[in-house]
């Protein structure tokens, strides 16, 4: 066995030296460019050829009538629609796509058939981009996403990865960003997913396209997942030395040997991270290989070896070591930046292209030096050695090493006369990034830590600096759509992140002010009244309750309309009320029949069947006495919520009643949605509209909510049959399998545990669509709609 180890272990180094012998040949040949500065003679002229494009010259007039466009200032949709009011969104999303495809695609910018590709993305895109900078359609939200899901049929593969992506996050520990890990494996599963698209036949059918599409999507989460659980986790350092050589160790004999070892006995303090990450790698790395055809497999594990082990070289390098040469600094970036996205086109079983492969390994370092130009001062920071940290500390000490600025110039000439044969758009679009990089870290850094960096970088060449300097002030049109939505996809997750911190902040804050008034006190004046039913009704109210619907109410009535909060207690307490008797009766033996409610033995159980009855009973009345006494408002607002929450009570009984009927019957998918929403949604309709009803809110206003409500209820109801069947007790409070128990029809029973889902996610969608049509932005209500289906209780 340690032979036959050894013997792979020879073969995994021997694809490495492959590797790196191609590197060193490249590396050699850029040196030597760089030596003899020939890239400047040729990139002057590039760029004064270029700069026409991009220098505009304006009349003395037009300077006071032209505004500017900043996506940073304008924002993205506002900067969208700047773009497209100035005409220049096309060119925008040209240059944009042109550098995804050569980035991500390998592709040559001169082939016809690439340009058609590419104009027929641009037009799509840009369709989109201005429908939703029209409208409060938000493109690329959850909503929008699961709606292209249904368009394409893979609805069950986006619940599938959104889930995923939620589990990774709630398990990124602390000195690890859940948001950068969230944002680059989306990024991962978008370069699967298009090269995946990329590779497609035209007339592949589409139940065929459907399929490729959930097997990349699959895929790129799965090798996504690496980011976060190596590079990131062992760049954290949150690892222990000896954690961190046994886990590495584990990766490298999964690559070399292709499979997955057990992890052996963990005596670290991060046993359980690192069981949970060795249990969602294993699933990776096992679905990655039982996709690879015989004829790409072995190239996956050796790109993915050479991946992984110059990664591992660059991490074992210490800043303080004055030695490295600029063979040690360079190779390895060679490496990883090409085979980390030479290893897409194996995952997807890509057809041999020396050519695409040629394109990819000679750009990788382009885009990894500009990376490293744009973090040096956060890698200094953290110890990190790259061409730009190493040079920073030791230009000055050693007059050997290469200026990784005068070789990013080098690779860009490079690329643009050796590798894309001096085709002009392909100029144009690395001139264009090129630029645009230096714009954002000026505009990022400010403008003297940008000239202090460009006095340690930029001073081989005066002359051929002057001139870029000249394009960073002066030119325009060279910012891309990538950069773009990488800031509002971080935006958005950054804001998501308050925004559902501050969710969870007022469920618990108003869970504790609901809690607080709830308490029935007992009547003193008469000692002889039996007091068991208030006894009943606070143990009813002393459990565990979400406290949702009043919760609900008073979010709407004191955050959004601005009603008084005292004012609004005995409205709070009377949703309370009636929601526990409605449960109180749903329990009974001649209902559901059920033991445990809210964690505790439900009423019936620890009294009686007449005194849960009565209680029930006496709760609802409490309830519209405590509505009555909403003595702060206008006397005909509360007269026509108490007739509302009248006419609530009672559908809610025909709903109860409807379910009691159906039992051991098989319901339509129709007479399910009437049921839950008069059991259910309707509770949630009358937590937002009784105060708007005391706001005295319009017509146009309150259906929205209603029709809010009606989906978000149905939501609900399909979320609670779904955990009947795959919940945990000691989080629901509850049994489960009771609706089976009872032989009830539900949402799973109708259609199917993944039907179900489905029809779940489809009624968050028409809820959020429906909160579109509300008049103002009710940042809760969307939080409420990403609790309901995502909740574990």
């Amino acid at each position: 066995m340690d032979r036959m180890n050894e013997e792979i272990q020879k073969n995994a180094n021997a694809s490495y030296r492959r590797a790196e012998q191609k590197a060193n040949q490249y590396f050699k040949k850029l040196h030597e460019q760089v030596k003899k500065k020939t890239y400047v003679p040729t990139l002057t002229k590039d760029i004064q050829s270029w700069k026409h494009n991009h220098i505009h010259y304006h009349s003395l007039l037009s300077l006071f009538s032209r505004k500017k466009g900043n996506s940073n200032s304008l924002g993205y949709k506002s900067y969208i629609q700047w773009l497209e009011h100035t005409g220049k969104l096309n060119n925008y999303l040209d240059r944009s796509i042109s550098y995804i495809f050569m980035r991500d695609l390998g592709k040559s910018l001169h082939s016809s058939t690439t340009q058609t590709r590419i104009r027929t993305i641009v037009d799509s895109l840009n369709r989109q981009l201005t429908d939703s900078a029209r409208t409060t359609n938000e493109i690329y939200s959850m909503k929008w996403l699961y709606r292209r899901a249904q368009k394409e049929g893979i609805e069950s593969t986006i619940i599938w990865v959104i889930n995923k992506l939620k589990e990774v996050s709630s398990n990124i520990p602390k000195g690890m960003d859940a948001t950068h890990a969230q944002r680059k494996i989306i990024k991962i599963i978008a370069g699967v997913v298009m090269n995946e698209i990329e590779e497609m036949d035209g007339q592949v059918s589409p139940k065929a396209r459907a399929q490729k599409l959930d097997r990349a999507i699959r895929l790129g989460y799965s090798y996504g997942l690496t980011y976060p659980f190596i590079d990131d986790l062992l760049d954290a350092k949150i690892l222990s030395e000896k954690e961190e050589k046994q886990y590495t160790e584990w990766i490298r004999n999964t690559l070399v040997t292709g499979k997955v070892h057990k992890l052996g006995e963990w005596t670290g303090k991060n046993r359980e991270l690192i069981r949970y990450i060795h249990r969602e790698l294993k699933d990776a790395f096992e679905y990655m290989k039982s996709q690879q055809q015989k004829e790409t497999r072995r190239y996956f594990f050796e790109q993915a070896y050479v991946f992984y082990h110059s990664q591992e070289v660059d991490r074992a390098k210490d800043l303080s070591n004055g030695h490295y040469t600029n063979e040690e600094l360079y190779i390895p970036v060679i490496l990883k930046s090409s085979s980390s996205r030479l290893i897409v086109r194996s995952l997807i079983n890509a057809a041999e292209d020396e050519e695409i492969d040629n394109r990819t390994f000679y750009y990788g370092i382009y885009n990894q030096l500009a990376d490293d130009f744009a973090d040096m001062f956060e890698d200094m920071e953290d110890g990190a050695v790259t061409p730009y940290t190493y040079y920073m500390k030791y230009h000055d000490k050693r007059s050997d090493l290469i200026n990784p600025f005068e070789l990013y110039w080098t690779v860009i000439s490079n690329l643009i006369h050796h590798v894309y044969h001096s085709d002009k758009k392909s100029r144009e679009v690395i001139l264009d990034r090129a630029i645009n990089g230096l714009k954002r870290f000026k505009e990022r850094m400010g403008a003297k830590k940008y000239d202090e960096v460009m006095d340690i970088f930029a001073s081989g060449n005066s002359e051929f600096n002057r001139l870029i300097q000249k394009m960073v002030r002066k030119a325009d049109d060279v910012d891309f759509f990538d950069k773009l939505l990488r800031d509002h996809v971080i935006t958005n997750l950054n804001n998501d992140r308050i925004e559902k911190e501050d969710f969870f902040n007022t469920i618990e804050k108003g869970r504790k002010q609901i809690n607080s008034v709830l308490f029935i006190s007992k009547n003193e004046k008469n000692p002889l009244m039996n007091d068991s039913i208030i006894d009943a009704a606070n143990y009813s109210l002393e459990g565990d309750g979400k406290r949702l619907r009043p919760i609900m109410t008073w979010v709407m009535g004191v955050n959004e309309y601005g009603l008084n909060q005292s004012a609004m207690e005995p409205l709070l307490k009377s949703l309370e009320y009636m929601h526990t008797a409605s449960l109180i009766f749903d329990d009974l033996p001649s209902q559901d029949n059920a033991s445990v409610r809210r964690g505790r033995q439900t009423l019936h159980k620890v009294y009686n069947i007449a005194i849960a009855e009565l209680t029930g009973l006496f709760l609802t009345q409490k309830a519209t006495r405590e509505q009555a006494s909403l003595d702060h408002f206008d006397s005909k607002a509360v007269l026509n919520l108490i007739r509302y929450s009248s006419k609530t009570t009672e559908d809610m009984c025909k709903g109860q009643a409807m379910d009691l009927e159906s039992k051991g019957m098989q319901l339509t998918l129709e007479q399910l949605n009437t049921m839950c929403f008069y059991k259910t949604g309707i509770g949630f309709e009358a937590a937002l509209i009784m105060p708007a009803i005391l706001a005295q809110a319009d017509k146009l206003e309150m259906d929205a909510l209603k029709k809010y409500a009606y989906h978000a209820g149905i939501a609900f109801q399909i979320k609670d049959d779904l955990l009947d069947v795959e919940g945990n007790l000691n989080l629901l409070g509850k049994h489960t399998g009771k609706d089976a128990e009872n032989n009830n029809s539900t949402f799973v029973t109708v259609l199917g545990f993944e039907g179900a889902e489905k029809a779940m996610w489809d009624h968050y969608c028409l809820a959020m669509e429906a909160l579109e049509e509300v008049p103002r932005k009710i940042v809760f209500l969307k939080h409420l709609m990403d609790y309901i289906v995502h909740r574990d209780r």
